[in-house]
């Protein structure tokens, strides 16, 4: 999968503001729907909110991966995000995340939606990595980063 085709630097948000994990989630969304792929931010963030609330996406490394399946986008749409400040994602290892990654998808898709989760989450197991996008100082840093 060639992620330059999903994520764009318009697709990144180097500061996000948010205190807790709904905070975090609804400044992502917020960014999906800025590219003009999402047709109604409500059902968007209901559907990544739903899908939280069954199992955290909060990973290992301060990562977390929200995700959620809509008809309000027609393809797969992603976007990545750090925060300043940890927050707490109720992740796997219990530490805070700075770094998000977020995708929504078509419900009646599953294969390109499952590749790419599977894709960022091996690039995210290098710690070099990991601290390169938390010193990323441009959007076209971080797409460079993940996409080298």
């Amino acid at each position: 999968m060639d992620l330059k085709s999903i994520l764009t630097p318009d697709m990144v948000n180097l500061h996000l503001k948010g205190k807790t994990k709904e905070e975090i989630i609804s400044e992502m969304v917020d960014v999906l729907v800025a590219s003009g792929k999402v047709s109604n931010r409500d059902e968007a963030l209901k559907s990544v909110i739903e899908r939280e609330q069954k199992m955290s996406t909060g990973m290992k490394h301060g990562i977390a991966i929200p995700h959620g399946k809509t008809d309000v986008v027609s393809d797969m749409v992603a976007c990545i995000g750090i925060s300043d400040e940890p927050v707490d994602f109720d992740s796997l290892d219990q530490e805070p995340c700075r770094i998000f990654v977020m995708t929504l998808s078509p419900t009646n898709k599953t294969g390109k939606h499952l590749q790419f989760l599977a894709e960022v989450s091996l690039l995210f197991k290098s710690a070099d990595k990991r601290r390169e996008i938390l010193e990323a100082k441009d959007n076209e840093a971080v797409i460079q980063i993940l996409t080298e």
